[in-house]
């Protein structure tokens, strides 16, 4: 730290050109600076400054060095403020992956637009996955958080908070005989083709859509499966079945697809905020802080 204040030291007299008034800026008594002008010159190996009756001036040395003082001196107060941004997590980088349907919810572009403005210093880095593939990524430190729809089986090492439910709808082609109906009851469709995606990606959803067909009194018949909730619903429009998605999904306008409400007997999605056991860093920290500040002002979210 000796440069450093060495270096303050200097660019205040090349700044003033007298020794007394520098002092005086910095606070000190001028033998003190004299000394350490002094100590300077001697470890650099040049004199920077010439004596005159009236003050001081600048040697050619003195002003080279002057220019890299600054510079460094300005790099030093960058690099502090940094560091201190990123310990009250106010800068640095966050990573947060969430499932396809989940993007069409609008708690979580709630939550992202939030941070943004609150952090603006904060890079956001988001990936859309499968649930598995983000609880994978979690847990080897590739996520910091993820808005997936796991089961609790999957949650037993990790750390989860149920955000959202919402109910789930029926999606027919356009031109099937129930697509006019306003609402209908889950068993209607015990006959039907389904298209769902695997088990294997998502498997509370797909558990929670087989639970309800089977209260509802059948098991449904799958004739094709799609790696996201999304691709459902593009299949369903080419008739090759009928699939049950989120109330969000609805935002896809596919004009081959009827979204119709379930009454009765309807699975519900969770969405969870998942992220590892551990520690966590400011920046987490200020992310669930607004997390909770969405949830707290969004009366249409159901908390587990």
């Amino acid at each position: 730290m000796d440069e450093f204040k060495r270096f303050r030291y200097f660019v205040a007299c090349a700044e003033e050109l007298h020794f007394t008034r520098a002092a005086e800026k910095l606070g000190i008594a001028q033998p003190p600076l004299s000394q350490q002008i002094k100590l300077l010159e001697r470890e650099i190996g040049t004199r920077l400054f010439n004596r005159t009756t009236r003050g001081v001036e600048l040697t050619r040395a003195g002003e080279s060095l002057l220019t890299d003082a600054r510079a460094i001196l300005a790099a030093s107060k960058r690099a502090i403020v940094t560091a201190q941004q990123i310990g009250r997590g106010e800068a640095g980088s966050i990573r947060v992956g969430f499932t396809g349907s989940v993007a069409l919810n609008p708690l979580l572009s709630r939550v992202i637009a939030g941070f943004r403005k609150a952090y603006p210093l904060v890079d956001i880095q988001l990936a859309e996955s499968t649930t598995r593939a983000s609880l994978e990524a979690l847990r080897n430190g590739q996520l910091d958080f993820g808005f997936i729809r796991p089961s609790e089986v999957e949650l037993d090492d990790m750390f989860g908070q149920c955000i959202h439910k919402e109910r789930m709808y029926a999606a027919v082609p356009v031109g099937h005989p129930l697509a006019t109906s306003e609402a209908i009851r889950l068993n209607e469709l015990s006959r039907e083709s389904f298209v769902l995606y695997p088990r294997a990606n998502g498997q509370a959803l797909y558990d929670a859509v087989i639970g309800a067909c089977q209260a509802s009194g059948f098991s449904p018949r799958i004739v094709q499966e799609a790696p996201q909730m999304t691709s459902t619903v593009s299949l369903v429009a080419a008739g090759v079945g009928v699939t049950l998605v989120t109330e969000s999904m609805q935002q896809l306008h596919n004009s081959g697809v009827r979204y119709l409400d379930l009454a009765g007997i309807a699975p519900v999605a969770e969405t969870y905020l998942v992220r590892r056991v551990r520690p966590v860093s400011s920046i987490m920290a200020n992310f669930q802080t607004v997390v909770a500040s969405v949830l707290a002002a969004d009366s249409s979210h159901t908390v587990a």
